[in-house]
């Protein structure tokens, strides 16, 4: 797993080097990522923000998500491919979108958050903790 780590958006105008080892991973089903993802929940390996640069151009935009955190989401301005997601305060780390990553099988996801949020015909890989919302929240039953 020795970096860097390198990835890229669809249409390779946008391309990025990470400079760390990951963080973890984790399976989102907030709503936002369901908006993001068509449906699905986003998959997103985390990385400390100083660690990951991008070249190309990207579009941002930011909103307050159900944790109450504004989070700045990342897209290629050319193909729209989602990049990254991050909050705007604290120290919390960069969430790189799974699939963009030249190597997707880096980390495999350690925990699925915001489970309650899923739809009713979710799947959930047994192995893996599901907490009600955010990381720091309830499990999941």
């Amino acid at each position: 797993m020795s970096g860097p780590h390198t990835g890229q958006c669809l249409c390779g105008q946008v391309r990025l080097t990470i400079t760390a080892e990951p963080l973890g991973a984790r399976i989102c089903w907030c709503r936002d990522c369901q908006y993001l993802a068509s449906g699905s929940p986003t998959v997103n390996v985390l990385f400390p923000v100083e660690a990951v640069h991008y070249e190309g151009e990207i579009t941002t935009f930011e909103r307050v998500a159900d944790s109450g955190n504004t989070v700045q989401r990342g897209f290629c301005k050319a193909c729209g491919s989602q990049l990254f997601s991050r909050p705007l305060t604290g120290d919390a780390p960069t969430r790189i979108r799974a699939g963009v990553l030249h190597n997707t099988a880096l980390i495999a996801p350690q925990a699925i958050i915001w489970a309650d949020s899923a739809p009713s015909w979710a799947s959930f890989d047994p192995a893996l903790p599901r907490f009600t919302k955010g990381p720091d929240s309830a499990p999941a039953l």
